[in-house]
């Protein structure tokens, strides 16, 4: 009898063993706290996986990762939340929120008590639209609230992507209008009083007559980051950019970030989490995909990897871009 106690107790142990191993394991591989000066992928197996992930936001509390994930062809795409507890991250889960409709790129306000995000579910009470709109979700005791679609000055019956706001609540996002300088524009919404006024496209230094893209705007508004399609001095399939403000408040000249940042795939959806000093995008960038097929197996474990040239979610240290701005909270 004893001695079957005994094996009970062995065994409770080493499951107690195998699970803070893996929550070691949990923990180590979702790491926001480090700042690398090389790239790494984010959660690789756990965020970073053989699906396509894309635009993350972090909490300014750093206690909350939200991301894009799609299917490998993105028919099917919805927002993804991970949240730390005792120092541990939760397994990734769909949002409340989400999952009915195509919902992406997430954005926090500056207290992260509103989430920002696109979607194309019906808005205005039109059944009829599916474009691309901006949407929030303020936070509630358990959860999110039922999403609000902005106004009709910023959501128009074309495509809006991509959210980003400064602390004051000045709102850039990405759009096709007739008052626009390029194919896909950065525009700005102020908002004075509670309001978002008539969004105006940020000048040629950012804006180009090709696409333009995916802006992250530093909570200061001193410097942009943004992706581009077509320059002269792109490496692929598009590239980040940045332009800084000058002494004067004007923005710089956009310049390519280069490599290790930007590659012969698309590079895109950037966003600094200002708390620990790292700075994370998307890329398709991929693993050996031209070497020889050795065999079925072999190739069915490369399709299968994080590294099959779908998105994934890589970070490296905000200094090791070598932008001249500070970082600032």
């Amino acid at each position: 009898m004893h001695s079957h106690i005994k094996l009970l107790l062995l065994l409770c142990l080493a499951l107690i063993s195998c699970q803070q191993q893996s929550d070691t394991v949990n923990q180590t591989i979702v790491d926001i706290n480090s700042a690398p000066d090389t790239l790494s992928l984010l959660g690789e197996g756990i965020i970073s996986t053989s699906l396509y992930e894309r635009d993350i936001a972090i909490s300014p509390q750093g206690d909350e990762i939200i991301y894009t994930l799609g299917d490998y062809k993105q028919t099917r795409r919805g927002l993804v939340i991970l949240t730390k507890k005792s120092e541990q991250w939760s397994e990734p889960a769909l949002m409340s929120i989400s999952g009915e409709y195509m919902d992406i790129e997430p954005f926090y306000s500056h207290d992260g008590q509103r989430l920002f995000f696109a979607s194309n579910r019906p808005i205005f009470n039109d059944t009829t639209r599916k474009d691309y709109n901006i949407w929030y979700s303020d936070r509630l005791n358990n959860g999110w609230s039922a999403p609000v679609a902005i106004d009709s000055l910023i959501n128009t019956r074309a495509d809006e992507f991509y959210p980003s706001l400064s602390r004051n609540g000045n709102l850039y996002f990405t759009a096709t209008r007739p008052n626009g300088i390029g194919r896909e524009d950065i525009f700005m919404s102020e908002l004075i009083d509670g309001h978002y006024q008539t969004p105006k496209p940020l000048p040629a230094e950012v804006n180009s007559a090709l696409y333009e893209f995916n802006a992250f705007i530093s909570p200061n508004e001193d410097y942009l980051l943004f992706g581009s399609f077509g320059r002269s001095d792109g490496l692929g399939g598009g590239d980040i950019y940045i332009s800084e403000k000058d002494s004067l408040g004007h923005w710089t000249q956009a310049r390519n970030l280069g490599s290790p940042i930007n590659s012969d795939k698309l590079d895109f959806c950037p966003f600094v989490d200002t708390a620990s000093r790292n700075f994370y995008f998307t890329s398709e960038r991929s693993g050996n995909q031209k070497s020889p097929i050795k065999s079925i197996a072999e190739l069915k474990s490369s399709a299968n990897s994080p590294l099959n040239g779908f998105g994934n979610i890589y970070k490296i240290s905000f200094e090791a871009l070598g932008i001249k701005t500070a970082i600032n909270n």
